[in-house]
């Protein structure tokens, strides 16, 4: 990965461009009459055509061209000038950027985590720059409405190993959610966990935390405990066991519109498996989904359970979809800090 200084230099349609002494917040925007589709690393499809008004702020860093924006003021569309490939960019604060990628330096290449390719530094601001992504595991499977065991177990094994790998660094994840894993491919066969911003950098063996973070439908019974610590990758592993459960039966295992009926179903534990899934699978998300934090499978053990190696030999059948997973709920928002 390199880490290079560059000035942000503002670039018109027809070629001209002029440097300027300050950073990318403050370039001119360009007015385009062309239509454009805007990919998402966190949709499943492109947006819409834009309208003909539509502006964008478009820039040249470096050796890329940063186009319209994915979210909000920091993460961008991004194109790199000679090979026109797609990538993304996350715009940062110069002087706080170290902090704010200080889990990609320590942990290191693994192929189921984003990786940052290069940062470019400007006079204010921080330039990521990460590969492209093809839809988010979320949206994938409220299309599919839930995965054969095959396909399911072969997605999950990636997500559990991407989680394994961070786990055995010293990372706790602690915003663990099917959006959270995209496709690094078109044809949808490997995902990537995208965004490492919200770990919990462990100083030492111990996992204990607590703050209370997360999303609400993921969220483990003892982190709604008043008070106290928790292990921080226990709380992980449970998020994992909602993934797995939303996976193989299109619905979160905990599910109700109101906070305090779905907090009160996740502190019981109570859930129902269908018939439908194999002996294995039930095994598995049974072994995750355990009240007590001390008798989950750990993330690494997750990875030893003989579903994986079953369901490769036998490809489960789909049933009918029980109920689809909500595209925006109050499961989605975060209702932590």
């Amino acid at each position: 990965m390199n880490i290079q200084r560059s000035r942000p230099i503002n670039i018109s349609r027809h070629g001209r461009s002029r440097h300027k002494s300050h950073d990318f917040e403050d370039l001119s925007c360009l007015r385009s009459a062309e239509s454009h589709q805007s990919f998402s690393p966190n949709l499943g499809s492109p947006s819409p055509p834009e309208t003909p008004d539509a502006s964008h702020c478009i820039s040249r860093i470096g050796d890329y061209l940063l186009l319209e924006p994915l979210e909000g003021d920091h993460v961008f569309r991004a194109a790199h000038l000679h090979s026109g490939e797609e990538l993304v960019c996350k715009v940062l604060d110069v002087g706080r950027y170290q902090d704010s990628l200080a889990a990609y330096f320590a942990l290191g290449h693994h192929q189921h985590i984003n990786q940052v390719l290069e940062v470019l530094l400007g006079e204010t601001r921080a330039y990521a720059f990460f590969e492209r992504s093809h839809g988010d595991m979320h949206s994938f499977v409220r299309t599919c409405k839930k995965l054969r065991e095959d396909e399911a177990a072969r997605l999950f094994y990636q997500i559990a190993s991407a989680v394994a790998h961070c786990h055995d660094s010293g990372l706790v994840l602690r915003d663990l959610k099917l959006r959270k894993f995209v496709f690094k491919n078109e044809d949808r066969s490997s995902l990537k966990l995208e965004s490492l911003e919200d770990t919990y950098m462990l100083a030492g063996s111990d996992d204990s935390l607590s703050d209370k973070h997360g999303c609400p439908a993921y969220v483990s019974p003892e982190i709604l405990n008043a008070g106290g610590s928790y292990s921080g990758k226990a709380a992980d592993v449970w998020s994992l066991g909602v993934m797995l459960y939303t996976i193989l039966v299109g619905r979160y295992p905990f599910h109700d519109v109101e906070p305090g009926s779905l907090f009160s179903k996740i502190r019981r534990g109570h859930f129902s498996v269908p018939d439908t899934l194999t002996p294995k699978a039930k095994c598995l998300i049974r072994a995750i989904l355990r009240r007590e934090p001390t008798e989950r499978l750990t993330s690494r053990e997750i990875l030893q359970h003989p579903w994986f190696a079953a369901a490769a030999a036998s490809p489960g059948a789909r049933g009918e979809p029980e109920q689809m997973v909500p595209e925006v709920t109050m499961e989605e928002e975060h209702l932590f800090s």
